[in-house]
């Protein structure tokens, strides 16, 4: 005879794991540390001088001008407020010069303990890193890394792992389009110092912070190796390695290599964590192979 599964009932036989649906998860106030900082920038392209547009290789005596940042937006997790800067509103010849964007870039990463970005590895961080060296700035103090793409490729078989397709599918806040200068043209007009072009691109690197992070947030409970947040709350007690949050419940216990530990599964993101002590007796693992 089969049985309705009610909400929040037990599955597994020893009663150990439930099922836990996102719906079931209880909202927690975050501890303020660590400071998790959301980031995207936008580049201005090279122009290259050549003679055709098909299978040609340019050499750096052919750059005319160089790449740079042309915007960068940002946001505090956990925080309302979004931080938009902009080379734009100089005039045309100024565009390019992004010097007057790296104080604030370097005082938001020397602040930040993790920083979180779409692609940020391969381009973001590595891109900001060279015009803050470029400009003679010294290195922010060292930030944890979360990309949301390196980390999305790792975990599923999405059918794209573009922020545009996921954020459409996991958020609800799905990437902008920029429908009014679309394609390279929004690049085009922001080159030229284009007021309703800079509008725009206010709003679609906005836009992109805001999906990043709803993304991010969706994703955190099934990242491996994220920054154990747990470790950041200077009271006693345990939290939930994944955000923080207090409110753990005991699942059982998890065998690993000859250690038996207490499982948890938090309330407030779905993560699982274990306690850090094995609970089998020292000549009990003494006794067993490896």
């Amino acid at each position: 005879m089969s049985t309705k599964l009610r909400k929040g009932e037990l599955l597994h036989p020893d009663q150990s794991r439930g099922v836990m649906l996102e719906a079931d998860l209880e909202p927690v106030r975050m501890p303020p540390a660590p400071r998790i900082l959301v980031i995207d920038i936008e580049t201005a392209p090279i122009e290259l001088l050549g003679w055709k547009i098909w299978e040609e290789n340019f050499s750096v005596d052919q750059i005319g001008q160089d790449w740079s940042i042309l915007s960068y937006a940002a946001k505090w997790v956990g925080e309302r407020k979004v931080i938009f800067e902009q080379t734009g509103g100089r005039g045309a010849a100024k565009v390019r010069n992004d010097d007057i964007l790296m104080p604030g870039l370097w005082r938001l990463m020397n602040e930040a303990q993790i920083v979180v970005a779409q692609n940020g590895k391969r381009f973001d961080i590595r891109k900001i890193n060279y015009r803050l060296i470029r400009a003679g700035l010294t290195p922010y103090s060292p930030v944890r890394v979360i990309d949301t793409l390196t980390e999305s490729r790792k975990l599923f078989a999405a059918t794209s792992h573009k922020l545009a397709y996921m954020s459409e599918h996991l958020t609800d806040t799905p990437k902008d389009k920029h429908k009014r200068f679309p394609g390279f043209e929004l690049w085009l007009e922001c080159l030229k110092d284009n007021p309703a072009a800079w509008a725009e691109m206010r709003k679609y690197n906005i836009r992109d912070i805001l999906a990043t992070e709803k993304l991010y947030l969706r994703m955190r409970p099934w990242i491996a190796n994220h920054p154990n947040l747990g470790a950041y709350n200077k009271e006693a007690g345990g939290n939930c390695p994944k955000c923080g949050s207090v409110k753990l419940r005991h699942t059982g216990h998890i065998t690993m290599q000859v250690g038996v530990y207490a499982e948890y599964q938090c309330r407030s993101c779905g993560g699982w964590s274990r306690g850090k002590e094995m609970l089998n007796p020292k000549a009990v693992r003494a006794s067993k192979m490896v």
